[in-house]
């Protein structure tokens, strides 16, 4: 009996499947303008710890009522200027035996508040003023602009002392008369920059194709024209807790008892032969908070900056 012959296979070896195609790319949305504002506000430190001071300070003044350790108008005549470092008192005490720690901490709220309200509402009204000019031009331009340019024949001090001294003491006239000052100076940025962006393409493009006033200056204008005037308002920030100070501390602003930077500073100046460095420490969170503004500005001005 033979042997069974093998016959080789016929069975075709099996392809390769086919590779699949890679799935596209997933569509990225550009982060647009301020997304790069921000991602370079981020890479600077210095901005960066500007800006974690300051929202300290707000945050430490908006609690103070719940979180200083003493109550800052009571005072004690046997605890008088006692130095840094005291066991009961860790910053010291004024000339009334009032704690000083307690009181830097809630009065840092009135002059967050007298030295940021100015600005704001001078931002709001000087920018009106300025893109309405800047827009319409022509007359109207000149004679907002030439009556802006009677206010910058005073010394920014000077006029903030005069208008307060005119009106009298108090944190709403004092307000007022900062509000004053710096409005001439956002109005004249905020003109400038309007009739620069006037002059664009765009801008024609919107007004030929039959746009109104209105909605040329809230589409195209209002987007260019705000952010170079708020980096310019935030610098200004620094000079108005200055002043706001400084008008407290000459008695226009702030009344005792209640806290406040320039008025602490006032009446401590009797001290600083007596305890220097408690008498000092007004003016250190006046000087602390004014760098920090200027150099958060410093820093968003640089990142707002567009390298062509």
């Amino acid at each position: 009996m033979s042997a069974p012959v093998q016959t080789a296979s016929l069975t075709a070896p099996a392809l390769p499947a086919a590779a699949a195609p890679a799935p596209a790319p997933a569509f990225e949305r550009s982060p647009g303008y301020w997304g790069h504002v921000g991602r370079k506000l981020l890479r600077d430190p210095v901005a960066i710890g500007a800006g974690l001071v300051i929202l300290t300070i707000v945050a430490v003044a908006i609690l103070s009522p719940w979180i200083t350790p003493m109550d800052p108008y009571r005072g004690s005549m046997l605890r008088r200027l006692r130095p840094i470092g005291d066991p009961t008192y860790i910053l010291g005490s004024d000339e009334l035996g009032r704690d000083m720690l307690s009181r830097l901490m809630v009065a840092g709220r009135l002059s967050l508040f007298m030295g940021v309200t100015p600005v704001i509402l001078a931002f709001l009204i000087g920018s009106a003023i300025g893109i309405v000019a800047g827009y319409v031009g022509g007359w109207l331009n000149t004679i907002l602009m030439r009556t802006i340019d009677v206010f910058f024949a005073f010394p920014s001090v000077l006029l903030a002392i005069a208008l307060s001294g005119a009106l009298g003491a108090g944190i709403f006239n004092a307000i007022v008369s900062l509000t004053c000052v710096f409005v001439p100076q956002i109005a004249r940025v905020a003109e400038s920059v309007t009739t620069q962006i006037r002059q664009r393409d765009y801008v024609d493009a919107a007004r030929l194709s039959g746009a109104s006033s209105f909605t040329i200056v809230r589409v195209q204008v209002l987007g260019n024209v705000l952010g170079p005037i708020f980096v310019y308002a935030t610098s200004l920030i620094s000079v108005s807790m200055i002043l706001a100070s400084g008008l407290s501390f000459l008695g226009l602003g702030v009344k005792p008892p209640e806290p406040e930077w320039g008025l602490m500073l006032n009446t401590l100046r009797t001290a600083i032969y007596v305890n220097p460095l408690v008498a000092a420490l007004p003016g250190l969170a006046i000087f602390l908070v004014s760098i920090s503004f200027n150099l958060f500005s410093d820093g968003l001005r640089s990142a707002m900056e567009v390298k062509e």
